[in-house]
Protein backbone atom coordinates (compact mmCIF):
# COMPACT_ATOMS: atom_id res chain seq x y z
CA UNK A 1 0.00 0.00 0.00
CA UNK A 2 1.45 3.40 -1.02
CA UNK A 3 1.79 6.10 1.17
CA UNK A 4 0.53 9.46 0.24
CA UNK A 5 2.77 12.19 -1.42
CA UNK A 6 0.99 14.75 -2.60
CA UNK A 7 1.36 18.15 -1.79
CA UNK A 8 -1.97 19.31 0.18
CA UNK A 9 -1.58 22.25 2.60
CA UNK A 10 0.65 21.18 5.59
CA UNK A 11 -1.90 22.97 7.79
CA UNK A 12 -4.35 20.15 6.79
CA UNK A 13 -2.25 17.36 7.09
CA UNK A 14 -2.06 15.05 10.80
CA UNK A 15 1.29 16.23 11.57
CA UNK A 16 1.82 13.29 13.84
CA UNK A 17 1.63 10.90 10.58
CA UNK A 18 4.25 12.37 8.97
CA UNK A 19 7.75 9.87 7.79
CA UNK A 20 10.96 10.29 5.61
CA UNK A 21 12.20 7.56 3.60
CA UNK A 22 15.16 6.34 4.38
CA UNK A 23 16.35 5.52 0.90
CA UNK A 24 15.11 8.64 -1.11
CA UNK A 25 14.58 11.52 1.51
CA UNK A 26 10.53 11.91 0.44
CA UNK A 27 8.51 12.97 3.45
CA UNK A 28 5.44 10.99 3.48
CA UNK A 29 2.19 11.53 5.13
CA UNK A 30 0.76 7.65 6.23
CA UNK A 31 -2.71 7.12 5.48
CA UNK A 32 -4.25 4.96 8.31
CA UNK A 33 -3.41 1.21 8.55
CA UNK A 34 -5.12 -1.95 9.36
CA UNK A 35 -3.22 -4.47 10.81
CA UNK A 36 -1.50 -6.95 7.86
CA UNK A 37 -0.80 -3.86 5.72
CA UNK A 38 2.01 -1.87 4.88
CA UNK A 39 3.14 1.61 3.88
CA UNK A 40 5.35 2.02 1.01
CA UNK A 41 7.09 5.17 -0.03
CA UNK A 42 5.44 6.17 -3.36
CA UNK A 43 8.64 6.99 -4.97
CA UNK A 44 11.44 4.06 -4.20
CA UNK A 45 8.88 1.43 -2.79
CA UNK A 46 10.96 1.27 0.49
CA UNK A 47 8.60 -0.08 2.78
CA UNK A 48 8.27 2.74 5.67
CA UNK A 49 5.76 1.20 8.52
CA UNK A 50 4.65 -2.65 8.79
CA UNK A 51 1.78 -2.84 10.99
CA UNK A 52 0.87 -6.35 12.77
CA UNK A 53 -2.26 -8.09 14.45
CA UNK A 54 -1.02 -8.06 18.34
CA UNK A 55 2.32 -6.98 17.53
CA UNK A 56 3.26 -7.18 21.14
CA UNK A 57 1.74 -11.01 21.79
CA UNK A 58 3.06 -12.23 18.37
CA UNK A 59 6.33 -10.57 18.84
CA UNK A 60 6.61 -11.92 22.12
CA UNK A 61 5.36 -15.16 21.49
CA UNK A 62 7.97 -15.83 18.85
CA UNK A 63 10.93 -14.48 20.78
CA UNK A 64 10.30 -16.96 23.57
CA UNK A 65 9.87 -19.46 21.28
CA UNK A 66 13.10 -19.18 19.44
CA UNK A 67 15.31 -18.68 22.76
CA UNK A 68 14.04 -21.64 24.02
CA UNK A 69 15.01 -23.71 20.69
CA UNK A 70 18.32 -21.76 21.27
CA UNK A 71 18.91 -22.88 24.45
CA UNK A 72 18.27 -27.07 23.15
CA UNK A 73 20.39 -25.96 20.30
CA UNK A 74 23.16 -25.89 22.49
CA UNK A 75 22.40 -27.79 25.39
CA UNK A 76 22.29 -31.12 22.88
CA UNK A 77 24.69 -32.77 20.53
CA UNK A 78 24.74 -30.99 17.07
CA UNK A 79 26.44 -33.40 14.52
CA UNK A 80 28.55 -36.56 14.72
CA UNK A 81 30.69 -38.60 12.27
CA UNK A 82 32.35 -41.73 11.97
CA UNK A 83 34.79 -43.20 10.10
CA UNK A 84 36.32 -46.97 10.15
CA UNK A 85 35.20 -46.95 14.05
CA UNK A 86 36.75 -43.21 14.57
CA UNK A 87 34.75 -40.69 15.08
CA UNK A 88 33.79 -37.45 16.62
CA UNK A 89 30.40 -35.28 18.35
CA UNK A 90 29.99 -31.88 18.41
CA UNK A 91 28.07 -29.41 20.23
CA UNK A 92 26.77 -25.87 18.43
CA UNK A 93 29.74 -24.09 20.74
CA UNK A 94 32.31 -26.19 19.74
CA UNK A 95 32.17 -24.45 15.84
CA UNK A 96 33.77 -21.19 17.36
CA UNK A 97 36.28 -22.98 20.14
CA UNK A 98 37.91 -24.92 17.87
CA UNK A 99 38.49 -22.27 15.94
CA UNK A 100 39.97 -20.54 18.86
CA UNK A 101 42.00 -23.50 19.29
CA UNK A 102 43.75 -23.39 16.35
CA UNK A 103 44.69 -20.19 17.03
CA UNK A 104 41.97 -18.29 15.00
CA UNK A 105 40.26 -16.50 17.91
CA UNK A 106 38.67 -13.89 15.52
CA UNK A 107 37.52 -16.52 13.67
CA UNK A 108 35.59 -18.37 16.22
CA UNK A 109 34.50 -15.05 17.92
CA UNK A 110 33.07 -14.09 14.77
CA UNK A 111 31.12 -17.20 14.61
CA UNK A 112 29.64 -17.22 18.13
CA UNK A 113 29.07 -14.17 18.11
CA UNK A 114 26.88 -13.98 14.91
CA UNK A 115 24.76 -17.31 15.34
CA UNK A 116 24.43 -17.51 19.19
CA UNK A 117 25.25 -14.41 21.21
CA UNK A 118 23.94 -11.71 19.51
CA UNK A 119 20.66 -13.91 18.37
CA UNK A 120 19.94 -14.29 21.71
CA UNK A 121 20.32 -10.75 23.01
CA UNK A 122 18.07 -9.82 20.23
CA UNK A 123 15.56 -12.37 21.31
CA UNK A 124 15.93 -11.17 25.29
CA UNK A 125 15.81 -7.76 24.36
CA UNK A 126 12.38 -8.40 22.52
CA UNK A 127 11.14 -10.26 25.51
CA UNK A 128 12.00 -7.13 27.43
CA UNK A 129 10.33 -4.60 25.62
CA UNK A 130 7.41 -6.52 24.70
CA UNK A 131 6.41 -8.06 28.04
CA UNK A 132 6.68 -3.92 29.29
CA UNK A 133 4.01 -2.89 26.53
CA UNK A 134 1.74 -5.90 27.21
CA UNK A 135 2.05 -4.66 30.81
CA UNK A 136 1.12 -0.90 29.68
CA UNK A 137 4.66 0.04 31.62
CA UNK A 138 7.83 -0.16 29.48
CA UNK A 139 10.59 -1.62 31.56
CA UNK A 140 13.84 0.07 32.38
CA UNK A 141 15.87 1.24 29.54
CA UNK A 142 13.36 -0.10 27.53
CA UNK A 143 13.89 3.09 24.37
CA UNK A 144 17.92 1.59 24.77
CA UNK A 145 17.19 -1.55 24.61
CA UNK A 146 14.72 -0.69 21.29
CA UNK A 147 17.75 1.25 19.46
CA UNK A 148 20.14 -1.25 20.00
CA UNK A 149 17.77 -3.84 18.02
CA UNK A 150 18.56 -2.04 14.65
CA UNK A 151 22.16 -2.10 14.80
CA UNK A 152 21.89 -6.04 16.12
CA UNK A 153 19.48 -7.41 13.25
CA UNK A 154 22.71 -7.09 10.36
CA UNK A 155 24.54 -9.16 12.34
CA UNK A 156 22.46 -12.36 12.88
CA UNK A 157 23.28 -15.21 10.60
CA UNK A 158 21.53 -18.06 12.08
CA UNK A 159 20.09 -18.67 8.46
CA UNK A 160 23.53 -18.37 6.76
CA UNK A 161 24.89 -20.51 9.18
CA UNK A 162 22.43 -23.28 8.48
CA UNK A 163 23.44 -23.35 4.49
CA UNK A 164 27.07 -23.86 5.72
CA UNK A 165 26.49 -26.24 8.07
CA UNK A 166 24.33 -27.81 5.01
CA UNK A 167 27.59 -27.60 2.47
CA UNK A 168 29.90 -28.65 5.26
CA UNK A 169 27.58 -31.92 5.43
CA UNK A 170 27.32 -32.55 1.79
CA UNK A 171 31.49 -32.41 2.01
CA UNK A 172 31.56 -34.85 4.03
CA UNK A 173 28.88 -37.58 3.37
CA UNK A 174 30.66 -39.48 1.22
CA UNK A 175 33.67 -40.34 3.20
CA UNK A 176 32.16 -41.01 6.91
CA UNK A 177 28.88 -41.51 8.44
CA UNK A 178 27.03 -38.24 9.64
CA UNK A 179 24.30 -38.29 12.41
CA UNK A 180 22.38 -35.11 12.95
CA UNK A 181 21.43 -34.63 16.53
CA UNK A 182 18.93 -32.79 18.54
CA UNK A 183 20.82 -29.51 18.85
CA UNK A 184 20.96 -29.20 14.73
CA UNK A 185 17.62 -29.81 14.29
CA UNK A 186 16.71 -27.76 17.04
CA UNK A 187 19.04 -24.86 15.41
CA UNK A 188 17.04 -25.05 11.84
CA UNK A 189 13.85 -24.55 13.65
CA UNK A 190 15.52 -21.76 15.84
CA UNK A 191 16.77 -20.04 12.29
CA UNK A 192 13.15 -20.07 11.18
CA UNK A 193 11.38 -18.26 14.48
CA UNK A 194 14.55 -15.82 14.41
CA UNK A 195 13.26 -15.22 11.35
CA UNK A 196 10.11 -14.56 12.18
CA UNK A 197 10.55 -12.47 15.22
CA UNK A 198 12.16 -9.94 13.29
CA UNK A 199 9.72 -9.81 10.78
CA UNK A 200 6.81 -9.95 13.34
CA UNK A 201 8.07 -6.62 15.06
CA UNK A 202 5.84 -3.66 14.20
CA UNK A 203 8.39 -1.12 15.10
CA UNK A 204 5.99 1.62 14.56
CA UNK A 205 3.97 0.91 17.21
CA UNK A 206 6.36 -0.46 19.34
CA UNK A 207 8.27 3.49 19.43
CA UNK A 208 4.50 5.10 19.81
CA UNK A 209 3.83 2.69 22.71
CA UNK A 210 7.02 3.35 24.24
CA UNK A 211 7.19 7.18 23.89
CA UNK A 212 4.39 8.54 21.78
CA UNK A 213 4.75 10.57 18.63
CA UNK A 214 5.96 14.40 19.24
CA UNK A 215 4.43 16.10 16.33
CA UNK A 216 6.03 16.97 13.37
CA UNK A 217 8.19 20.58 12.61
CA UNK A 218 5.38 23.05 11.60
CA UNK A 219 5.10 23.81 7.85
CA UNK A 220 6.59 20.42 7.38
CA UNK A 221 5.35 19.78 3.03
CA UNK A 222 4.63 15.59 2.06
CA UNK A 223 6.02 15.36 -1.45
CA UNK A 224 8.74 16.73 -1.25
CA UNK A 225 12.26 15.57 0.11
CA UNK A 226 12.94 16.74 3.90
CA UNK A 227 16.74 17.65 3.11
CA UNK A 228 15.85 21.20 1.61
CA UNK A 229 12.95 21.78 4.29
CA UNK A 230 15.78 21.86 6.69
CA UNK A 231 14.42 18.19 8.49
CA UNK A 232 15.62 14.82 8.98
CA UNK A 233 14.02 11.45 9.58
CA UNK A 234 15.27 9.48 11.99
CA UNK A 235 16.02 5.97 11.45
CA UNK A 236 15.59 4.65 14.38
CA UNK A 237 12.08 5.47 15.31
CA UNK A 238 10.59 6.94 12.49
CA UNK A 239 9.97 10.31 13.93
CA UNK A 240 10.74 13.65 11.65
CA UNK A 241 13.18 16.19 13.55
CA UNK A 242 13.97 19.55 12.29
CA UNK A 243 17.74 19.28 11.47
CA UNK A 244 19.85 22.34 9.66
CA UNK A 245 22.39 21.69 6.88
CA UNK A 246 25.55 20.36 7.79
CA UNK A 247 24.28 20.76 11.55
CA UNK A 248 23.88 16.97 14.03
CA UNK A 249 20.77 17.33 16.51
CA UNK A 250 19.02 14.62 18.19
CA UNK A 251 16.08 12.51 18.06
CA UNK A 252 13.22 14.29 20.38
CA UNK A 253 11.90 10.65 21.25
CA UNK A 254 14.71 8.33 20.94
CA UNK A 255 17.51 9.64 21.30
CA UNK A 256 19.65 8.94 18.04
CA UNK A 257 22.43 11.40 16.69
CA UNK A 258 20.60 12.74 13.49
CA UNK A 259 22.17 14.33 10.42
CA UNK A 260 20.53 15.12 7.26
CA UNK A 261 23.09 12.84 5.30
CA UNK A 262 25.34 10.73 6.51
CA UNK A 263 28.63 12.64 7.20
CA UNK A 264 31.74 11.38 4.60
CA UNK A 265 29.49 8.75 4.09
CA UNK A 266 31.30 8.30 0.32
CA UNK A 267 34.78 8.70 1.68
CA UNK A 268 34.02 5.77 4.09
CA UNK A 269 32.80 3.48 2.16
CA UNK A 270 35.53 4.00 -0.88
CA UNK A 271 37.90 3.44 2.50
CA UNK A 272 36.23 0.53 3.82
CA UNK A 273 35.37 -1.10 -0.12
CA UNK A 274 39.48 -0.44 -0.76
CA UNK A 275 40.50 -2.75 2.99
CA UNK A 276 37.86 -5.03 1.62
CA UNK A 277 39.58 -5.35 -1.92
CA UNK A 278 43.04 -5.46 -0.47
CA UNK A 279 41.99 -8.21 2.17
CA UNK A 280 40.13 -10.43 -0.71
CA UNK A 281 43.82 -11.06 -2.75
CA UNK A 282 45.09 -13.18 0.55
CA UNK A 283 41.38 -14.40 1.12
CA UNK A 284 41.97 -16.27 -2.74
CA UNK A 285 46.10 -16.75 -2.66
CA UNK A 286 46.28 -18.56 0.86
CA UNK A 287 44.45 -21.77 1.79
CA UNK A 288 41.19 -21.62 3.91
CA UNK A 289 41.73 -25.26 5.45
CA UNK A 290 44.08 -27.75 5.54
CA UNK A 291 42.52 -31.07 5.33
CA UNK A 292 44.92 -34.47 6.78
CA UNK A 293 44.10 -37.69 5.19
CA UNK A 294 46.47 -41.05 6.59
CA UNK A 295 49.07 -38.58 7.67
CA UNK A 296 49.39 -36.51 4.01
CA UNK A 297 48.23 -32.66 4.09
CA UNK A 298 46.65 -30.75 1.64
CA UNK A 299 46.25 -27.39 1.13
CA UNK A 300 42.75 -26.08 -0.21
CA UNK A 301 41.86 -22.40 -1.40
CA UNK A 302 38.65 -21.71 -1.92
CA UNK A 303 38.68 -22.37 -5.71
CA UNK A 304 40.16 -25.21 -4.91
CA UNK A 305 37.23 -25.78 -3.08
CA UNK A 306 34.99 -24.95 -5.76
CA UNK A 307 36.84 -27.48 -8.15
CA UNK A 308 37.01 -30.85 -5.70
CA UNK A 309 32.79 -30.09 -5.89
CA UNK A 310 32.86 -29.85 -9.56
CA UNK A 311 35.26 -33.05 -9.82
CA UNK A 312 33.04 -34.93 -7.41
CA UNK A 313 29.73 -33.79 -9.47
CA UNK A 314 28.49 -31.77 -6.74
CA UNK A 315 28.36 -28.50 -8.90
CA UNK A 316 25.28 -27.18 -7.17
CA UNK A 317 27.04 -27.09 -4.18
CA UNK A 318 30.18 -25.77 -6.29
CA UNK A 319 27.72 -23.12 -7.50
CA UNK A 320 26.56 -22.11 -4.02
CA UNK A 321 30.15 -21.82 -2.95
CA UNK A 322 31.49 -20.09 -5.99
CA UNK A 323 28.47 -17.53 -5.66
CA UNK A 324 28.79 -16.74 -2.01
CA UNK A 325 32.87 -16.51 -1.75
CA UNK A 326 33.21 -15.23 -5.91
CA UNK A 327 30.22 -13.54 -7.73
CA UNK A 328 28.97 -12.04 -4.38
CA UNK A 329 31.70 -10.01 -2.46
CA UNK A 330 33.29 -9.15 -6.60
CA UNK A 331 29.68 -8.06 -7.78
CA UNK A 332 29.64 -6.09 -3.78
CA UNK A 333 32.75 -3.97 -4.43
CA UNK A 334 31.67 -3.24 -8.39
CA UNK A 335 27.95 -2.37 -7.25
CA UNK A 336 28.91 -0.14 -4.63
CA UNK A 337 31.86 1.75 -5.74
CA UNK A 338 29.98 2.19 -8.86
CA UNK A 339 26.93 3.77 -7.06
CA UNK A 340 29.45 6.44 -5.03
CA UNK A 341 30.87 7.51 -8.41
CA UNK A 342 27.23 8.29 -9.69
CA UNK A 343 26.26 9.98 -6.26
CA UNK A 344 29.30 12.16 -6.69
CA UNK A 345 29.38 12.94 -10.47
CA UNK A 346 26.13 12.06 -11.50
CA UNK A 347 25.25 10.03 -14.96
CA UNK A 348 22.35 9.14 -17.17
CA UNK A 349 22.60 5.05 -16.96
CA UNK A 350 19.68 4.02 -15.02
CA UNK A 351 17.16 5.92 -12.88
CA UNK A 352 17.42 6.71 -9.54
CA UNK A 353 14.66 3.83 -8.51
CA UNK A 354 16.93 1.11 -10.53
CA UNK A 355 19.74 2.55 -8.50
CA UNK A 356 18.20 2.12 -5.30
CA UNK A 357 17.27 -1.29 -6.24
CA UNK A 358 20.72 -2.34 -6.73
CA UNK A 359 21.92 -0.76 -3.39
CA UNK A 360 19.14 -3.05 -1.72
CA UNK A 361 20.29 -6.15 -3.82
CA UNK A 362 23.72 -5.13 -2.42
CA UNK A 363 23.08 -4.69 0.97
CA UNK A 364 21.15 -8.07 1.07
CA UNK A 365 23.19 -10.33 -0.37
CA UNK A 366 26.61 -9.22 1.53
CA UNK A 367 25.93 -11.24 4.43
CA UNK A 368 25.62 -14.46 2.46
CA UNK A 369 29.22 -14.42 1.61
CA UNK A 370 29.53 -15.80 5.54
CA UNK A 371 28.67 -19.58 4.40
CA UNK A 372 32.87 -20.31 3.55
CA UNK A 373 33.62 -19.04 6.97
CA UNK A 374 31.03 -21.30 8.37
CA UNK A 375 31.63 -24.32 6.64
CA UNK A 376 35.39 -23.96 7.97
CA UNK A 377 33.89 -23.55 11.42
CA UNK A 378 31.98 -26.84 11.07
CA UNK A 379 34.31 -28.67 9.59
CA UNK A 380 37.44 -27.86 11.70
CA UNK A 381 35.47 -28.73 14.54
CA UNK A 382 33.71 -31.88 13.37
CA UNK A 383 36.57 -33.62 11.15
CA UNK A 384 38.88 -34.54 14.20
CA UNK A 385 40.12 -37.83 13.85
CA UNK A 386 43.50 -37.91 14.24
CA UNK A 387 45.92 -39.01 11.77
CA UNK A 388 43.59 -40.75 9.62
CA UNK A 389 41.55 -37.62 9.01
CA UNK A 390 41.71 -34.04 10.39
CA UNK A 391 40.94 -30.30 8.94
CA UNK A 392 42.44 -27.23 10.17
CA UNK A 393 41.45 -23.98 9.59
CA UNK A 394 43.76 -21.72 7.18
CA UNK A 395 44.56 -18.21 7.17
CA UNK A 396 42.45 -17.56 4.22
CA UNK A 397 39.60 -17.82 6.89
CA UNK A 398 40.28 -14.69 8.93
CA UNK A 399 40.72 -12.89 5.89
CA UNK A 400 38.21 -14.08 3.82
CA UNK A 401 35.87 -13.02 7.17
CA UNK A 402 36.77 -9.30 6.95
CA UNK A 403 36.21 -8.87 3.59
CA UNK A 404 32.64 -9.95 4.47
CA UNK A 405 32.13 -7.62 7.34
CA UNK A 406 33.96 -4.73 5.37
CA UNK A 407 31.71 -5.02 2.73
CA UNK A 408 28.71 -5.02 4.94
CA UNK A 409 29.55 -1.78 6.96
CA UNK A 410 30.87 -0.22 3.52
CA UNK A 411 26.93 -1.05 2.30
CA UNK A 412 25.75 0.61 6.02
CA UNK A 413 27.66 3.53 5.52
CA UNK A 414 26.57 4.05 2.07
CA UNK A 415 23.50 6.80 1.88
CA UNK A 416 21.51 6.11 -0.73
CA UNK A 417 19.69 10.13 -0.07
CA UNK A 418 22.76 10.71 -2.27
CA UNK A 419 21.54 8.89 -5.28
CA UNK A 420 18.33 11.46 -5.29
CA UNK A 421 19.87 14.39 -4.36
CA UNK A 422 22.25 14.11 -7.67
CA UNK A 423 19.44 12.56 -9.79
CA UNK A 424 19.30 10.61 -13.18
CA UNK A 425 18.59 12.32 -16.42
CA UNK A 426 15.12 10.37 -16.75
CA UNK A 427 14.56 11.33 -13.38
CA UNK A 428 15.02 14.60 -14.21
CA UNK A 429 12.87 14.88 -17.26
CA UNK A 430 9.92 13.42 -15.44
CA UNK A 431 10.27 16.17 -12.40
CA UNK A 432 10.12 18.57 -14.97
CA UNK A 433 7.32 16.94 -16.73
CA UNK A 434 5.33 16.99 -13.28
CA UNK A 435 6.22 20.47 -12.67
CA UNK A 436 5.35 21.96 -15.99
CA UNK A 437 1.89 19.74 -15.77
CA UNK A 438 1.48 21.43 -12.27
CA UNK A 439 1.78 24.41 -13.23
CA UNK A 440 -0.47 24.27 -16.52
CA UNK A 441 -3.26 23.16 -14.17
Amino acid sequence: MAAGGGNEDAVTLPRRRLRACHECDLLVALPALQGGLNAECPRCGHVLVRRHHHPAQRSLALAVSALTVLLLAVSFPFISFQVRGIGNRIQLTETASALIGFNEPLVGIIVILTIVVLPGCYLAAVIWLQVGLIRRNPLPKSRLIARALVYMVPWMMADVFVVGTLVSLIKVAGIADITLGVGFWAFCVFAVLLLLTNQSLDRDWMWFSLAGEPLAPAGARPGEQTAPQGLVGCHICGLVNRCETDSETHCRRCGEHLHQREPHSLQRTWALLAAATVLYIPANAYPVMTATKLGESEASTIIGGVMIFLAGGDWPIALVIFTASVVVPISKVLALAWLCIIARRGGERLTNLQRVRLYRLTEFIGRWSMIDVFVVAVMVALIRAGVLMSIDPGPAALSFGAVVILTMLAAMTFDPRLLWDNPAGSDRLKFRHRKLKAEGT
